[in-house]
C-alpha cells in the first residue's frame, strides 16, 4: 500500500483502489483553502497512479460542511474577495479534475453535506450514502451566492425546478431525498457506506478499463460547459461575499455581533 499524507486530506491506494479521506473533522472538514489545496495535490497524484477507482469519504462526524463561514467573516473585507475567489476557484478546479479523471468515483456520504462541499459529491460517479446523510445550501440564510455546482451540477441530477426549489427555502435534502431523485444510488445502514464503496470499488476494479473510460466519457458533464457555469457562480458568488447583507448573515449565523 501507498500512502501520502497531506495536512486535511489522506491519500492512499491499496490492491488497485485509491481511497481519499477529507481528514479536517475537528471543523467538520469545512472547506477551506489548505485542505481543497490537498484535495487538488492528492487528485494529480491519483492521476499519475490511475487506480482503477476511487472511493472518497471523510473523517468526523461530517462529511462536510461546506466553505468555512468563519474563515470568510474573519478575513477583513478589503480582503475577502482575495480569499472567496481562492477558496470557490480551487473548489472549481477540484470538481473538474474530478469529472476530468479517467477512473470511476465513488463516494461514501455521512452526516451533513453543506454549502460547496456538495460538489464533491455531485463530481462523483456513484454515491453511497449513509442514513443520516443530509444535503442542504444555507446560501439564502447565510448570505452567499451559490456555489460547488449547486446550479451548474445539481439540476442535471434532480431537476432544474427542484433544485431552484431546495435553494431558496433552503430545504435539506434527506438520505432518502438523495436516492428516489437520483443524487445517491446506493443507502446503507448506519456505519455502513464506506464499505459498500470499497465494495463497489472491488467490483468496477474486475471491469475492463478501456470500456470504463469511454463510459464514463459518454455519461459524465461535459467538462468544458461546467467549468463555464462553475465560473459564473463564482463570479456571482465574489459580488455578493462583500456586501453588507454577507456580513450581516455571516454574523448571526457565528453568533456575533455585525
Amino acid at each position: 500500500m501507498s500512502e501520502n499524507r497531506y495536512r486535511h486530506v489522506i491519500y492512499r491506494v491499496e490492491n488497485g483502489i485509491g481511497r481519499l479521506t477529507l481528514n479536517r473533522p475537528e471543523r467538520h472538514n469545512a472547506l477551506v483553502p489548505e485542505l481543497l489545496e490537498d484535495l487538488e495535490r492528492a487528485l494529480n497524484q491519483c492521476r499519475q497512479d490511475l487506480p482503477d477507482v476511487l472511493v472518497i469519504d471523510a473523517a468526523g462526524k461530517s462529511f462536510s460542511t461546506g466553505g468555512d463561514v468563519a474563515g470568510f467573516y474573519d478575513t477583513p473585507r478589503a480582503e475577502r474577495h482575495t480569499y472567496a475567489s481562492t477558496v470557490v476557484g480551487t473548489l472549481n478546479k477540484v470538481i473538474c479534475q474530478l469529472l476530468e479523471l479517467p477512473v470511476p468515483t465513488i463516494t461514501a456520504v455521512h452526516g451533513m453535506v453543506t454549502g460547496g462541499s456538495i460538489g464533491l459529491v455531485l463530481a462523483s460517479d456513484i454515491v453511497v450514502a449513509g442514513p443520516k446523510a443530509s444535503f442542504a445550501p444555507w446560501y439564502t440564510v447565510v448570505g452567499y451566492s451559490p456555489d460547488g455546482g449547486w446550479t451548474a451540477l445539481l439540476p442535471e441530477r434532480i431537476g432544474r425546478g427542484r433544485a431552484l426549489d431546495v435553494q431558496l427555502t433552503n430545504r435539506t435534502i434527506t438520505r432518502d431525498d438523495a436516492l428516489s431523485w437520483g443524487l445517491a444510488q446506493y443507502g446503507t445502514a448506519a456505519g455502513e457506506q464506506l464499505a459498500t464503496a470499497l465494495s463497489l470499488a472491488t467490483t468496477l476494479s474486475g471491469h475492463k478499463t478501456g470500456s470504463i473510460a469511454r463510459t464514463l466519457r459518454l455519461n459524465r458533464p461535459d467538462p468544458q460547459h461546467t467549468a463555464v457555469a462553475l465560473e459564473r457562480e463564482r463570479q456571482e458568488f465574489l459580488e455578493q461575499i462583500t456586501t453588507d447583507e454577507a456580513d450581516r448573515g455571516m454574523a448571526a449565523f457565528l453568533g456575533r455581533s455585525a
